[in-house]
C-alpha cells in the first residue's frame, strides 16, 4: 500500500529569475570621496530609518528624471541615516575601564 508521501510528486523549489547582463555602463556615482558606488539594473540602496536595507521597487520603471531626482534625494538621507546608525554604535558601546566589574 502506498503512502501520501509515495504519491505525491517531489517539490521543485521556485527560482529566481537571472541576473540582468553586466554592463560596463553602470552608472557610478561619487560619495563625499569615500569612494563611489556603482549601480546595477536593481536601483540603489536605501537606508532605511531603522538601519535596515531595501531597493526601490519600481527603478526600472522610473524615467531618468525621475532616476535623478530620487538619487539627489536618496543620498542625501542615506547619509543621515547612515550618521544616525553610527551615533546608536557609539551610544551602545560601553567605555573601557581598567578595574575590575567586581572590585
Amino acid at each position: 500500500m502506498a503512502t501520501d508521501q509515495e504519491n505525491q510528486s517531489p517539490e521543485v523549489p521556485l527560482l529566481l529569475p537571472p541576473l540582468p547582463a553586466k554592463s560596463d555602463g553602470a552608472p557610478t556615482l561619487d560619495i563625499n570621496s569615500n569612494g563611489s558606488i556603482k549601480f546595477d539594473a536593481l536601483g540603489p540602496l536605501v537606508v532605511n530609518s531603522d538601519g535596515t536595507l531595501s531597493r526601490i521597487s519600481n527603478w526600472t520603471e522610473m524615467s531618468e528624471i525621475e532616476r535623478a531626482r530620487v538619487m539627489r534625494v536618496l543620498l542625501a538621507r542615506n547619509q543621515i541615516r547612515l550618521a544616525n546608525e553610527e551615533k546608536k554604535l557609539d551610544q551602545n558601546r560601553a567605555p573601557i575601564t581598567d578595574t575590575p566589574p567586581f572590585g
